[in-house]
Protein backbone atom coordinates (compact mmCIF):
# COMPACT_ATOMS: atom_id res chain seq x y z
CA UNK A 1 0.00 0.00 0.00
CA UNK A 2 1.24 3.62 -1.08
CA UNK A 3 1.93 6.30 2.10
CA UNK A 4 -1.13 8.09 1.23
CA UNK A 5 -3.15 5.22 1.55
CA UNK A 6 -1.51 4.01 5.06
CA UNK A 7 -2.30 7.80 5.65
CA UNK A 8 -6.09 7.85 4.77
CA UNK A 9 -6.32 4.42 6.44
CA UNK A 10 -5.34 5.56 9.80
CA UNK A 11 -7.30 8.66 9.55
CA UNK A 12 -10.58 6.41 9.22
CA UNK A 13 -9.34 4.23 12.24
CA UNK A 14 -9.18 7.46 13.96
CA UNK A 15 -12.12 8.70 13.38
CA UNK A 16 -13.77 5.52 14.27
CA UNK A 17 -12.28 5.82 17.37
CA UNK A 18 -13.65 9.49 18.00
CA UNK A 19 -16.86 8.50 17.64
CA UNK A 20 -17.07 5.34 19.91
CA UNK A 21 -15.44 7.33 22.65
CA UNK A 22 -17.71 10.36 21.96
CA UNK A 23 -21.09 8.41 21.52
CA UNK A 24 -20.35 5.86 23.73
CA UNK A 25 -21.19 8.00 27.16
CA UNK A 26 -23.92 9.66 25.62
CA UNK A 27 -26.08 6.76 24.78
CA UNK A 28 -25.09 5.62 28.00
CA UNK A 29 -26.24 8.50 30.02
CA UNK A 30 -29.76 8.55 27.30
CA UNK A 31 -30.50 4.73 27.80
CA UNK A 32 -29.94 4.77 31.69
CA UNK A 33 -31.96 7.55 32.04
CA UNK A 34 -35.12 5.38 30.45
CA UNK A 35 -34.22 2.32 32.48
CA UNK A 36 -32.75 0.32 29.36
CA UNK A 37 -30.59 -1.69 31.54
CA UNK A 38 -28.73 -5.32 31.71
CA UNK A 39 -30.29 -6.61 35.55
CA UNK A 40 -28.08 -8.16 37.91
CA UNK A 41 -28.62 -11.93 38.09
CA UNK A 42 -27.18 -14.84 39.17
CA UNK A 43 -25.04 -15.59 35.78
CA UNK A 44 -23.65 -12.35 35.92
CA UNK A 45 -21.15 -10.46 37.69
CA UNK A 46 -22.04 -6.92 38.01
CA UNK A 47 -23.99 -6.33 41.14
CA UNK A 48 -25.65 -2.90 39.81
CA UNK A 49 -28.29 -1.99 36.31
CA UNK A 50 -25.76 -1.08 33.48
CA UNK A 51 -26.78 -0.20 30.18
CA UNK A 52 -26.02 -2.33 26.77
CA UNK A 53 -25.94 -0.37 24.04
CA UNK A 54 -22.51 -0.64 23.00
CA UNK A 55 -23.05 -1.95 19.88
CA UNK A 56 -24.61 1.42 18.59
CA UNK A 57 -21.30 3.79 18.80
CA UNK A 58 -19.12 0.94 17.26
CA UNK A 59 -21.38 0.02 14.62
CA UNK A 60 -21.94 3.69 13.89
CA UNK A 61 -17.53 4.79 14.26
CA UNK A 62 -17.42 1.51 12.05
CA UNK A 63 -19.79 2.66 9.41
CA UNK A 64 -18.81 6.11 9.29
CA UNK A 65 -14.94 5.40 8.64
CA UNK A 66 -15.80 3.30 5.91
CA UNK A 67 -17.73 5.73 4.41
CA UNK A 68 -15.29 8.16 4.47
CA UNK A 69 -12.75 6.15 2.90
CA UNK A 70 -15.38 5.63 -0.17
CA UNK A 71 -15.42 9.07 0.15
CA UNK A 72 -12.03 9.96 -0.56
CA UNK A 73 -12.72 7.72 -3.74
CA UNK A 74 -10.42 4.84 -2.26
CA UNK A 75 -11.24 1.56 -3.92
CA UNK A 76 -11.84 -0.75 -0.74
CA UNK A 77 -12.85 -3.40 -2.90
CA UNK A 78 -15.42 -5.90 -3.31
CA UNK A 79 -14.96 -8.44 -0.40
CA UNK A 80 -15.28 -5.31 1.89
CA UNK A 81 -18.63 -4.64 0.59
CA UNK A 82 -19.83 -7.78 0.45
CA UNK A 83 -20.26 -7.83 4.30
CA UNK A 84 -21.64 -4.74 5.12
CA UNK A 85 -25.28 -6.14 4.47
CA UNK A 86 -25.22 -9.00 6.33
CA UNK A 87 -23.20 -7.22 9.29
CA UNK A 88 -25.78 -4.46 9.31
CA UNK A 89 -28.81 -7.30 9.95
CA UNK A 90 -26.71 -9.32 12.15
CA UNK A 91 -26.56 -6.09 13.94
CA UNK A 92 -30.24 -4.90 13.85
CA UNK A 93 -30.87 -8.83 15.22
CA UNK A 94 -28.96 -7.86 18.21
CA UNK A 95 -30.21 -4.69 18.78
CA UNK A 96 -33.51 -6.21 18.50
CA UNK A 97 -32.93 -8.41 21.22
CA UNK A 98 -31.13 -6.27 23.35
CA UNK A 99 -34.75 -4.34 23.79
CA UNK A 100 -37.08 -7.35 23.33
CA UNK A 101 -35.14 -10.63 24.57
CA UNK A 102 -36.11 -12.32 21.01
CA UNK A 103 -36.66 -15.82 21.30
CA UNK A 104 -32.92 -18.22 20.39
CA UNK A 105 -35.00 -19.75 17.37
CA UNK A 106 -35.60 -15.75 16.00
CA UNK A 107 -32.09 -14.78 17.17
CA UNK A 108 -30.85 -17.97 15.08
CA UNK A 109 -33.07 -17.10 11.89
CA UNK A 110 -31.57 -13.33 11.83
CA UNK A 111 -27.86 -14.76 11.87
CA UNK A 112 -28.79 -17.52 9.48
CA UNK A 113 -30.29 -14.74 6.93
CA UNK A 114 -27.34 -12.32 7.34
CA UNK A 115 -24.67 -15.03 6.44
CA UNK A 116 -27.01 -16.17 3.31
CA UNK A 117 -26.83 -12.47 2.50
CA UNK A 118 -23.44 -12.45 3.06
CA UNK A 119 -22.94 -15.96 0.68
CA UNK A 120 -25.44 -14.32 -1.74
CA UNK A 121 -23.61 -11.30 -2.29
CA UNK A 122 -20.35 -13.52 -2.99
CA UNK A 123 -18.36 -14.01 0.11
CA UNK A 124 -18.02 -17.43 1.03
CA UNK A 125 -15.34 -20.04 2.38
CA UNK A 126 -13.96 -20.99 -1.33
CA UNK A 127 -11.08 -22.74 -0.51
CA UNK A 128 -10.16 -25.13 1.36
CA UNK A 129 -6.07 -25.08 1.65
CA UNK A 130 -6.13 -26.16 -1.98
CA UNK A 131 -6.83 -23.31 -4.03
CA UNK A 132 -9.41 -25.26 -5.58
CA UNK A 133 -13.15 -24.07 -5.19
CA UNK A 134 -15.43 -25.58 -3.37
CA UNK A 135 -18.60 -27.08 -4.64
CA UNK A 136 -22.13 -25.30 -3.85
CA UNK A 137 -23.31 -27.89 -1.45
CA UNK A 138 -20.36 -27.59 0.53
CA UNK A 139 -19.52 -24.00 0.62
CA UNK A 140 -22.55 -22.87 1.53
CA UNK A 141 -23.28 -24.90 4.77
CA UNK A 142 -19.48 -24.33 5.46
CA UNK A 143 -20.00 -20.80 5.12
CA UNK A 144 -22.99 -20.76 7.00
CA UNK A 145 -21.81 -22.70 10.01
CA UNK A 146 -18.82 -21.02 10.14
CA UNK A 147 -20.22 -17.48 10.56
CA UNK A 148 -22.60 -18.93 13.23
CA UNK A 149 -20.06 -20.63 15.04
CA UNK A 150 -18.03 -16.97 15.10
CA UNK A 151 -20.95 -14.89 15.59
CA UNK A 152 -22.13 -16.96 19.10
CA UNK A 153 -18.42 -17.86 20.24
CA UNK A 154 -18.01 -14.23 20.63
CA UNK A 155 -21.50 -13.26 22.37
CA UNK A 156 -20.82 -16.08 24.97
CA UNK A 157 -17.41 -15.15 26.11
CA UNK A 158 -19.22 -11.85 26.73
CA UNK A 159 -19.23 -12.13 30.56
CA UNK A 160 -17.26 -10.19 31.89
CA UNK A 161 -16.23 -6.45 32.10
CA UNK A 162 -14.13 -5.86 28.68
CA UNK A 163 -13.28 -9.67 27.55
CA UNK A 164 -15.82 -9.87 24.42
CA UNK A 165 -14.50 -6.59 23.21
CA UNK A 166 -11.28 -6.98 24.23
CA UNK A 167 -10.75 -10.51 22.56
CA UNK A 168 -12.49 -9.23 19.55
CA UNK A 169 -9.82 -6.55 19.43
CA UNK A 170 -6.91 -8.66 19.55
CA UNK A 171 -8.38 -10.94 17.13
CA UNK A 172 -9.02 -8.10 14.72
CA UNK A 173 -5.49 -6.38 15.14
CA UNK A 174 -4.06 -10.35 14.21
CA UNK A 175 -6.40 -10.41 10.93
CA UNK A 176 -4.85 -6.46 10.21
CA UNK A 177 -1.38 -7.81 10.94
CA UNK A 178 -1.55 -10.65 8.61
CA UNK A 179 -3.27 -8.56 5.83
CA UNK A 180 -0.23 -5.87 5.67
CA UNK A 181 2.46 -9.16 6.04
CA UNK A 182 0.56 -10.51 3.17
CA UNK A 183 -0.48 -6.79 1.16
CA UNK A 184 -4.45 -7.99 1.65
CA UNK A 185 -5.74 -4.19 1.14
CA UNK A 186 -9.61 -5.01 1.22
CA UNK A 187 -8.43 -6.76 4.48
CA UNK A 188 -6.62 -4.14 5.66
CA UNK A 189 -9.59 -1.36 5.35
CA UNK A 190 -11.73 -3.89 6.82
CA UNK A 191 -9.72 -4.41 10.32
CA UNK A 192 -8.03 -0.97 11.32
CA UNK A 193 -11.73 0.71 11.51
CA UNK A 194 -13.30 -1.94 14.05
CA UNK A 195 -9.73 -2.24 16.04
CA UNK A 196 -10.14 1.57 16.48
CA UNK A 197 -13.72 1.31 17.10
CA UNK A 198 -13.45 -1.04 19.65
CA UNK A 199 -10.30 0.67 21.49
CA UNK A 200 -12.65 3.24 21.69
CA UNK A 201 -15.68 1.74 23.25
CA UNK A 202 -13.12 -0.61 25.83
CA UNK A 203 -12.38 2.92 27.63
CA UNK A 204 -15.98 2.50 29.08
CA UNK A 205 -16.38 -0.96 29.29
CA UNK A 206 -13.07 -2.44 31.03
CA UNK A 207 -13.32 -3.31 34.45
CA UNK A 208 -14.98 -1.61 36.41
CA UNK A 209 -17.54 -0.71 33.40
CA UNK A 210 -20.08 1.63 32.78
CA UNK A 211 -21.92 0.34 29.85
CA UNK A 212 -21.74 -3.11 28.45
CA UNK A 213 -21.43 -4.30 24.42
CA UNK A 214 -24.95 -5.83 24.54
CA UNK A 215 -26.02 -8.67 21.88
CA UNK A 216 -25.88 -5.83 18.95
CA UNK A 217 -21.92 -4.98 19.46
CA UNK A 218 -20.94 -9.11 20.35
CA UNK A 219 -22.99 -10.14 17.78
CA UNK A 220 -21.80 -8.06 14.94
CA UNK A 221 -17.73 -8.34 16.38
CA UNK A 222 -18.26 -12.03 15.93
CA UNK A 223 -19.74 -11.80 12.78
CA UNK A 224 -17.15 -9.06 11.05
CA UNK A 225 -14.37 -11.67 12.83
CA UNK A 226 -15.88 -14.45 10.43
CA UNK A 227 -15.98 -12.70 7.33
CA UNK A 228 -12.85 -11.28 7.83
CA UNK A 229 -11.41 -14.90 8.42
CA UNK A 230 -13.29 -15.49 4.61
CA UNK A 231 -11.49 -12.03 3.43
CA UNK A 232 -8.27 -13.69 4.63
CA UNK A 233 -8.89 -17.37 2.59
CA UNK A 234 -9.66 -16.42 -0.67
CA UNK A 235 -5.93 -14.73 -0.89
CA UNK A 236 -4.67 -18.10 0.37
CA UNK A 237 -4.05 -21.51 -0.59
CA UNK A 238 -2.53 -23.18 1.58
CA UNK A 239 -4.15 -25.54 4.63
CA UNK A 240 -1.23 -24.18 7.11
CA UNK A 241 -3.06 -20.18 5.87
CA UNK A 242 -5.96 -21.21 7.16
CA UNK A 243 -5.10 -21.90 10.85
CA UNK A 244 -4.55 -17.88 11.83
CA UNK A 245 -8.26 -17.02 11.83
CA UNK A 246 -8.92 -20.26 14.03
CA UNK A 247 -5.94 -19.14 16.41
CA UNK A 248 -6.88 -15.18 16.19
CA UNK A 249 -10.28 -16.74 17.82
CA UNK A 250 -8.57 -19.35 19.78
CA UNK A 251 -9.94 -18.10 23.26
CA UNK A 252 -13.96 -18.14 22.33
CA UNK A 253 -13.16 -20.55 19.89
CA UNK A 254 -12.19 -23.08 22.65
CA UNK A 255 -14.80 -22.21 24.99
CA UNK A 256 -17.26 -23.15 22.21
CA UNK A 257 -16.00 -26.43 22.02
CA UNK A 258 -15.32 -27.04 26.06
CA UNK A 259 -19.14 -26.32 26.24
CA UNK A 260 -20.60 -28.61 23.19
CA UNK A 261 -18.34 -31.67 25.20
CA UNK A 262 -19.52 -30.93 28.52
CA UNK A 263 -23.10 -30.10 28.02
CA UNK A 264 -23.06 -33.49 25.45
CA UNK A 265 -21.17 -35.05 28.39
CA UNK A 266 -23.71 -34.51 30.72
CA UNK A 267 -26.75 -35.05 28.43
CA UNK A 268 -27.80 -31.09 28.36
CA UNK A 269 -29.16 -29.06 26.05
CA UNK A 270 -25.82 -27.72 23.46
CA UNK A 271 -28.02 -23.96 23.47
CA UNK A 272 -28.46 -24.35 27.70
CA UNK A 273 -26.88 -21.37 29.71
CA UNK A 274 -24.56 -22.16 32.53
CA UNK A 275 -21.68 -20.61 35.01
CA UNK A 276 -19.11 -22.99 33.60
CA UNK A 277 -17.58 -20.84 30.58
CA UNK A 278 -13.61 -20.59 30.68
CA UNK A 279 -14.09 -17.01 32.46
CA UNK A 280 -16.40 -18.47 34.93
CA UNK A 281 -13.97 -20.92 35.70
CA UNK A 282 -11.42 -18.59 36.33
CA UNK A 283 -13.08 -16.72 39.07
CA UNK A 284 -14.21 -20.03 40.42
CA UNK A 285 -10.48 -20.54 40.99
CA UNK A 286 -10.08 -17.24 42.96
CA UNK A 287 -9.29 -14.65 40.36
CA UNK A 288 -10.67 -10.92 40.55
CA UNK A 289 -12.96 -10.34 36.97
CA UNK A 290 -10.20 -7.71 36.44
CA UNK A 291 -7.31 -10.36 36.64
CA UNK A 292 -8.98 -13.04 34.60
CA UNK A 293 -9.51 -10.77 31.37
CA UNK A 294 -6.02 -9.97 31.47
CA UNK A 295 -5.21 -14.03 31.78
CA UNK A 296 -7.51 -14.38 28.51
CA UNK A 297 -6.27 -11.46 27.08
CA UNK A 298 -2.63 -12.74 27.63
CA UNK A 299 -3.70 -16.08 26.36
CA UNK A 300 -5.35 -14.47 22.94
CA UNK A 301 -2.46 -12.71 22.56
CA UNK A 302 0.02 -15.51 22.34
CA UNK A 303 -2.37 -17.12 20.16
CA UNK A 304 -2.54 -14.01 17.87
CA UNK A 305 1.42 -13.51 17.64
CA UNK A 306 1.93 -17.32 16.84
CA UNK A 307 -0.74 -17.14 14.22
CA UNK A 308 1.46 -13.97 12.69
CA UNK A 309 4.19 -16.26 13.41
CA UNK A 310 2.53 -19.46 10.72
CA UNK A 311 2.69 -16.60 7.74
CA UNK A 312 5.61 -14.75 8.30
CA UNK A 313 7.84 -15.77 5.12
CA UNK A 314 10.92 -16.20 7.11
CA UNK A 315 9.66 -17.99 10.03
CA UNK A 316 8.24 -21.22 7.35
CA UNK A 317 11.00 -23.69 9.26
CA UNK A 318 9.99 -23.02 12.29
CA UNK A 319 6.04 -23.38 11.82
CA UNK A 320 6.48 -26.79 13.51
CA UNK A 321 7.62 -25.71 16.54
CA UNK A 322 4.98 -22.63 16.44
CA UNK A 323 2.22 -25.35 16.51
CA UNK A 324 3.26 -27.21 19.27
CA UNK A 325 3.81 -24.35 21.26
CA UNK A 326 0.09 -23.30 20.30
CA UNK A 327 -0.98 -27.21 21.42
CA UNK A 328 1.26 -26.94 24.28
CA UNK A 329 -0.47 -23.91 25.72
CA UNK A 330 -4.18 -24.94 25.21
CA UNK A 331 -2.98 -27.83 26.78
CA UNK A 332 -1.77 -26.01 30.41
CA UNK A 333 -4.50 -23.84 29.97
CA UNK A 334 -7.26 -26.54 29.66
CA UNK A 335 -5.48 -28.69 32.43
CA UNK A 336 -5.48 -24.87 34.84
CA UNK A 337 -9.07 -24.77 34.22
CA UNK A 338 -9.66 -27.90 36.01
CA UNK A 339 -12.61 -29.15 33.96
CA UNK A 340 -13.88 -32.74 35.26
CA UNK A 341 -14.74 -33.68 32.20
CA UNK A 342 -11.62 -32.78 30.59
CA UNK A 343 -9.82 -34.90 33.47
CA UNK A 344 -12.16 -37.62 32.30
CA UNK A 345 -10.92 -37.72 28.91
CA UNK A 346 -7.85 -37.25 30.14
CA UNK A 347 -7.94 -40.42 32.05
CA UNK A 348 -9.58 -41.92 29.45
CA UNK A 349 -6.92 -41.46 27.06
CA UNK A 350 -4.14 -41.56 28.96
CA UNK A 351 -4.52 -44.50 31.57
CA UNK A 352 -5.84 -47.25 29.41
CA UNK A 353 -9.71 -46.68 30.23
CA UNK A 354 -10.39 -46.25 26.65
CA UNK A 355 -8.64 -49.65 25.85
CA UNK A 356 -10.56 -51.43 29.04
CA UNK A 357 -13.69 -49.93 28.12
CA UNK A 358 -13.35 -51.37 24.51
CA UNK A 359 -12.44 -54.34 25.45
CA UNK A 360 -15.32 -55.04 27.87
CA UNK A 361 -17.60 -53.68 24.78
CA UNK A 362 -16.55 -56.45 22.58
CA UNK A 363 -16.64 -58.94 25.10
CA UNK A 364 -20.23 -58.21 25.69
CA UNK A 365 -21.19 -57.68 22.05
CA UNK A 366 -19.24 -61.54 21.87
CA UNK A 367 -21.11 -62.68 24.35
CA UNK A 368 -24.48 -61.47 23.21
CA UNK A 369 -23.99 -63.33 19.92
CA UNK A 370 -22.65 -66.55 21.53
CA UNK A 371 -25.91 -66.63 23.80
CA UNK A 372 -28.19 -66.20 21.57
CA UNK A 373 -26.21 -68.57 18.58
CA UNK A 374 -26.47 -71.66 21.33
CA UNK A 375 -28.67 -74.12 20.62
CA UNK A 376 -28.36 -76.19 23.92
CA UNK A 377 -28.39 -75.36 27.09
CA UNK A 378 -24.68 -76.79 27.43
CA UNK A 379 -23.61 -74.55 24.34
CA UNK A 380 -25.25 -71.82 26.51
CA UNK A 381 -23.45 -72.42 29.94
CA UNK A 382 -20.12 -72.94 27.74
CA UNK A 383 -20.52 -69.27 26.29
CA UNK A 384 -20.58 -68.04 29.88
CA UNK A 385 -17.92 -70.24 31.29
CA UNK A 386 -15.77 -68.53 28.02
CA UNK A 387 -16.54 -64.93 28.93
CA UNK A 388 -15.60 -65.68 32.90
CA UNK A 389 -12.40 -66.99 31.71
CA UNK A 390 -11.65 -63.80 29.92
CA UNK A 391 -12.53 -61.63 32.37
CA UNK A 392 -10.52 -63.51 35.23
CA UNK A 393 -13.32 -64.31 37.81
CA UNK A 394 -13.01 -66.78 40.86
CA UNK A 395 -15.94 -69.32 39.92
CA UNK A 396 -19.11 -69.07 38.12
CA UNK A 397 -22.03 -71.12 39.65
CA UNK A 398 -25.37 -72.19 37.63
CA UNK A 399 -28.29 -73.41 40.71
CA UNK A 400 -30.68 -74.62 37.73
CA UNK A 401 -33.60 -76.72 37.44
CA UNK A 402 -31.45 -79.66 37.10
CA UNK A 403 -29.01 -79.01 39.81
CA UNK A 404 -26.13 -77.08 40.49
CA UNK A 405 -23.11 -76.57 37.91
CA UNK A 406 -19.65 -74.83 39.08
CA UNK A 407 -16.50 -73.47 36.82
CA UNK A 408 -13.67 -73.21 39.18
CA UNK A 409 -11.44 -71.18 37.43
CA UNK A 410 -9.14 -69.29 40.29
CA UNK A 411 -7.97 -71.08 43.35
CA UNK A 412 -7.83 -67.33 44.97
CA UNK A 413 -10.58 -66.24 47.54
CA UNK A 414 -13.27 -63.98 46.27
CA UNK A 415 -14.16 -60.87 47.74
CA UNK A 416 -17.00 -60.06 45.83
CA UNK A 417 -20.05 -62.00 44.32
CA UNK A 418 -22.87 -61.09 42.19
CA UNK A 419 -26.00 -62.51 41.32
CA UNK A 420 -28.47 -62.95 38.54
CA UNK A 421 -31.71 -64.15 39.13
CA UNK A 422 -33.34 -66.12 36.18
CA UNK A 423 -36.66 -67.17 37.26
CA UNK A 424 -37.59 -70.80 36.31
CA UNK A 425 -34.21 -71.20 35.05
CA UNK A 426 -32.52 -70.89 38.94
CA UNK A 427 -29.62 -68.15 39.40
CA UNK A 428 -26.00 -67.23 38.14
CA UNK A 429 -23.01 -66.58 40.79
CA UNK A 430 -20.54 -65.05 40.18
CA UNK A 431 -17.23 -64.68 42.09
CA UNK A 432 -14.48 -62.67 41.69
CA UNK A 433 -11.17 -60.87 42.75
CA UNK A 434 -9.50 -57.80 43.44
CA UNK A 435 -9.21 -57.15 39.57
CA UNK A 436 -12.87 -56.43 38.91
CA UNK A 437 -15.34 -57.22 36.73
CA UNK A 438 -13.60 -56.81 33.53
CA UNK A 439 -17.49 -56.19 31.70
CA UNK A 440 -20.60 -53.70 33.11
CA UNK A 441 -22.26 -56.57 35.02
CA UNK A 442 -25.10 -54.55 34.50
CA UNK A 443 -25.35 -55.20 30.79
CA UNK A 444 -23.84 -58.59 31.29
CA UNK A 445 -26.83 -59.71 33.46
CA UNK A 446 -29.23 -58.18 30.91
CA UNK A 447 -28.04 -60.41 28.06
CA UNK A 448 -27.93 -63.49 30.34
CA UNK A 449 -31.75 -62.79 31.85
CA UNK A 450 -32.80 -62.52 27.65
CA UNK A 451 -30.98 -65.02 26.48
CA UNK A 452 -32.27 -67.30 29.21
CA UNK A 453 -35.81 -66.77 28.82
CA UNK A 454 -35.39 -68.85 25.38
CA UNK A 455 -37.09 -72.03 25.84
CA UNK A 456 -36.42 -73.34 22.22
CA UNK A 457 -32.82 -75.21 23.82
CA UNK A 458 -32.16 -78.60 24.30
CA UNK A 459 -32.09 -80.13 27.92
CA UNK A 460 -28.63 -82.20 27.50
CA UNK A 461 -26.39 -83.14 30.22
CA UNK A 462 -23.98 -80.29 31.45
CA UNK A 463 -20.42 -81.10 30.56
CA UNK A 464 -18.63 -77.64 31.22
CA UNK A 465 -16.34 -77.57 34.10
Amino acid sequence: MTAWLQNDLLQAGLKAFAVAVILTPILRDIFRSYNVVDQPGLRRVHVYPIPRIGGIPIALGYAYALYSLSGNGIGLGAPLFKLLPGAAVVFLTGLIDDFFNLRPLVKLGGQIAAAGLVFWSGLGVDTFGSGHELPLWINLPLTVFWLLLTTNALNLIDGLDGLCAGIGLVATMAMFGAALLYGNQPLAYATLPLACALVGFLCYNINPATVFLGDSGALLIGFLLGCYGMIWTQKTSTMLSLLVPLMALSVPLLDVFIAIVRRALRRQPIFSADRAHIHHRLLDRGFKPKHAVLILYCFAALAAGLALLLVVPQMSRFRNVVLVLLVAAIALGLRELRYKEIDFFGRLLFDGSLQQNLQETLRLDQLTSSLKASQTWPAWWKALGDVARECGWAQLRWNGPRGSEEILISPKEPIWTFQILLGEMGAIEIAGGPGGAGIDLTKFAVAVSESAKSQDRKHEPLEVR
